[in-house]
């Protein structure tokens, strides 16, 4: 490894910075990726509890589609990679899926990173008719028949949660033999879906370096050593990204607040500052 990557991992939002103007600051600092959070919406009756803790915190009800938003970062860059951190698969109607990541890989020359998981807000799933007990077998038959599609002219799938008989999808994507699928989540049941259908693994910050290590080890036993790490949400502290050079870890996204341009702009600066050593 020549050294860890530094890309940023951000809700954007219709009170922030625009993702164009985003996507230029981060290329011009040096930065490879941006990994943007995905929400259609927050139901106003809830009960499920946010992850993080307390009060869902108000970027949560504003982000912006995250495809159209990397479209737009696509068009003021030219080497930035465009990342879903996370895109929520279960919730999203398949087929037209396929033909974003497919239109924005085109569009961007071959940059996307997707990275999906299965969610947590019951109520927005339940809004789009997703059945949250059967989530994880519905994304991972969403996620084999993306490659279907991806990789076929004439793709086919027959599945209890996905099935369509030959159908016809353009553009391929530019990677092949498509995108790489970034999986998000901590538990044995993402980590089985990684083994089976991930290229790379986006992990959250919270988990150890200790976490990352034992995982790197399943991985190898499980014949799939190739499997690269990307952590979500990383700080940019010392001994937190020390931890992520020892484990092994491909590239750090770091959270980045919701701020204005001026503001952000400073943040970038003092984050590249921060991580100077590293590069």
């Amino acid at each position: 490894m020549d050294g860890m990557k530094f890309g940023i991992s951000t809700f954007v939002t219709d009170e922030g910075i625009r993702p164009d103007v985003l996507g230029r600051a981060l290329e011009e600092r040096g930065f490879d990726s941006l990994f943007l959070a995905e929400h259609s919406h927050i139901p106003v009756s809830r009960t499920s509890p946010y992850p993080g803790g307390g009060d869902l915190p108000h970027i949560y009800y504003r982000t912006l589609d995250p495809f159209l938003a990397l479209t737009a970062a696509a068009s003021a860059t030219e080497n930035l990679i465009l990342g879903t951190g996370i895109a929520l698969l279960p919730q999203r109607d398949l087929i037209h899926t396929a033909k974003e990541v497919a239109t924005l890989d085109y569009l961007s020359g071959g940059r996307v990173a997707f990275g999906v998981g299965v969610g947590w807000n019951r109520e927005e799933m339940a809004n789009h008719g997703t059945d949250p007990t059967k989530r994880g077998a519905q994304i991972n038959e969403q996620l084999a028949a993306l490659k279907e599609i991806w990789t076929h002219d004439e793709a086919e799938f027959h599945g209890q949660h996905v099935d369509f008989d030959p159908i016809y999808s353009w553009p391929k994507p530019v990677q092949k033999p498509h995108p790489p699928i970034y999986i998000g989540g901590e538990s044995p049941a993402a980590l089985d879906r990684l083994v089976e259908f991930g290229d790379a693994w986006l992990p959250r910050a919270h988990t150890s370096a200790a976490e990352l290590g034992r995982v790197r080890g399943v991985l190898a036993d499980r014949g799939r050593p190739d499997i690269t790490f990307t952590v979500f949400g990383a700080g940019r502290g010392a001994e937190e990204l020390d931890g992520y050079v020892e484990a092994g870890v491909e590239r750090a996204a770091i959270i980045l607040s919701t701020l204005d341009e001026s503001a952000t702009f400073a943040k970038l600066d003092q984050i590249a500052a921060a991580i100077e050593r590293y590069r």
